[in-house]
């Protein structure tokens, strides 16, 4: 990445975590409902991937851990945010919440709460893509623990027998809710179980958002080229609980305090500093932008959105039901 780059992402992600993080209190106010899975500490695996690819045009699906992904792939933060407090200017205008984030203009085909579930639906948007002759490409983000599911070992079998665009993307932050990875999956190493299925992969350090998006940048080129999928495994840490309602009581207090000196925006600032791009002053002046924006703009745009009409309840759930479909709007 360029320096100018560098110090964008570095925007970005620190805006991701100011986000989250107000989302956090949101949540404890009551503003914010249902469950909430908070992403701080993975930044640099949606930064690094998706700024790899091209944002717009390539289809980008996801498990619950998902505003950040959304945010990154275009979708507006005050929707996001809108969305996750239940208003009607949300981007699935406050009938999806949290886990269910989704923006088609975007091509941000979604979050789903279901484990497991985004596998095979994006196979079938690889398949689309493949059968429309376009040069998109689906990527799957997935998280470790959704492994051992079946859609996992059915999809990448699809995948690679019919040889479609589709880029998963493993950010393997060593939990599935509260159970470490070593004492529910026998093979650790995520990258190497696709051998079976002939799929080429790599491990790759998520904390490192200048890594990831090398190994991105390599397994897109990969995809984009016709030559089929691939699974990219990134290792990296949630700082929070599994969601809100997870005390994180499992994990050992040095473990965290290790991952915790490996903070990606931390990381990233740090480098730019060394290297005389950026000093301490213009962070934290960065830093004071994103929040009062976050205020100011995301959080006050929630605020005042309308709650949606009861009358409604029916749209959207249908096609026949759906004001749009009647409306003549496709």
């Amino acid at each position: 990445m360029k320096v100018a780059d560098k110090k964008r992402v570095l925007r970005e992600m620190l805006f991701a975590r100011r986000f989250e993080e107000r989302c956090y209190e949101a949540y404890v106010e009551r503003k914010i409902g249902g469950f909430l899975h908070l992403y701080p500490g993975e930044e640099a695996c949606a930064f690094g991937v998706l700024e790899a690819a091209r944002t717009g045009h390539d289809y980008v699906i996801t498990s619950y851990r998902d505003h950040v992904h959304a945010i990154k792939s275009g979708a507006d933060p005050k929707e996001v945010m809108a969305e996750l407090y239940g208003k009607e200017t949300g981007v699935c205008k406050g009938r999806g919440g949290s886990m269910h984030i989704f923006d088609v203009k975007k091509h941000f085909m979604g979050g789903y709460a279901l484990v497991g579930g985004p596998f095979p639906l994006a196979a079938g948007i690889a398949k689309a893509i493949q059968m429309k002759g376009g040069d998109e490409i689906c990527i799957c983000f997935l998280g470790d623990a959704a492994n051992n599911q079946g859609t996992f070992h059915e999809s990448l079998n699809m995948a690679k027998l019919w040889n479609l665009p589709v880029l998963y993307v493993c950010e393997n932050n060593l939990y599935g809710i509260g159970t470490r990875i070593d004492r529910s999956t026998a093979v650790v190493d995520q990258y190497k179980r696709v051998s079976g299925y002939n799929i080429p992969s790599a491990q790759e350090d998520g904390q490192d958002v200048e890594l990831v998006y090398k190994a991105a940048a390599k397994a897109v080129n990969h995809v984009r080229s016709g030559k089929g999928p691939y699974f990219l495994e990134l290792m990296t840490y949630r700082y929070r609980g599994h969601s809100m309602s997870d005390s994180n009581a499992y994990r050992a207090k040095t473990e965290e305090r290790m991952w915790s000196k490996r903070d990606p925006v931390i990381m990233l600032r740090d480098r730019l500093i060394d290297a005389g791009h950026l000093t301490l002053r213009d962070y934290k002046d960065m830093d004071t932008e994103i929040l009062d924006e976050i205020e100011n703009r995301v959080i006050a745009f929630a605020e005042r959105s309308p709650e949606p009409d009861p009358a409604g309840v029916e749209n959207f759930v249908l096609a026949e039901n759906d004001p749009w479909v009647k409306g003549g709007v496709h």
